[in-house]
């Protein structure tokens, strides 16, 4: 299995406060990795660092190296062209005020496509690999805004999966929603890995056990243990991970 992003070495600075400490981990292409942890112990954190969503963060210093395929991520440019590649959805669902066409489409048009064959088939095809396609292909045109929560969650997966991305990242995209939208969105993961690398920060652990492959545990900053999901939940090889799965804290 090729890894997909390799991270070497990582230290995060917000100002003089460390909150990531010497993190190395590879993720592996085509698998759904699940980052767990309490609160406060930097998955997110962690998560954001891959597509530099943290640059927006003022005092944010990061050491080290997060190679995509080989390049330095750190190092490149083009943030706007890193975060084509690497793809985000947020904790709660954040549609645009416009229509349900418009959300999807907006990613591609940015990108300077303005052919509207293009752009419909674009629309329907994200639509449809985030399962929503059958629900809203004959509302297009409403406001996002009149969708429930687990739509507006799947419209935002459909609106990151327009401009084709390798990666998609999932912060707690899931924490918002009912038991039966989150089926849903886990349902689509299980899909969605065979066309995309997907990395997701959970606190539902009985989620990341569903649906992840590779598991990394986190704590104040520093990365426990990773390894096959399975592994983590049954046979954990640190006493913390192994007390944190077993919900004496958390």
């Amino acid at each position: 299995m090729t890894d997909k992003i390799t991270i070497s070495g990582l230290n995060l600075f917000y100002s003089q406060n460390q909150a990531l400490h010497s993190i190395s981990l590879s993720i592996p292409a085509g698998k759904i990795t699940a980052f767990i942890g309490p609160s406060g112990c930097g998955k997110s954190t962690l998560l954001k660092t891959l597509n530099r969503m943290n640059d927006l963060v003022p005092g944010c210093r990061v050491e080290g190296s997060i190679r995509l395929e080989g390049q330095d991520i750190l190092k490149t440019g083009d943030v706007n062209q890193l975060r084509q590649r690497v793809g985000m959805v947020f904790q709660k669902p954040n549609p645009f005020p416009m229509s349900i066409y418009d959300n999807v489409a907006y990613g591609p048009r940015a990108q300077g496509i303005r052919d509207r064959k293009i752009l419909d088939a674009l629309v329907q095809e994200s639509l449809e690999a985030a399962g929503l396609w059958k629900e809203v292909k004959d509302r297009l045109k409403s406001s996002a805004l009149s969708m429930s929560g687990g739509q507006q969650q799947r419209l935002c997966i459909a609106r990151a999966l327009a401009v084709k991305p390798e990666v998609l990242l999932m912060d707690e995209p899931t924490s918002a929603l009912d038991p039966i939208s989150t089926a849903h969105i886990e349902d689509l993961c299980l899909r969605l890995k065979q066309n995309y690398t997907i990395v997701m920060v959970t606190h539902n652990m009985q989620q990341a056990r569903r649906i992840a492959d590779d598991t990394a545990f986190f704590w104040m900053g520093h990365l426990v243990e990773y390894g096959d999901t399975h592994q983590i939940f049954e046979a954990p090889k640190d006493e913390k991970t192994a007390a944190y799965v077993s919900g004496q804290f958390g």
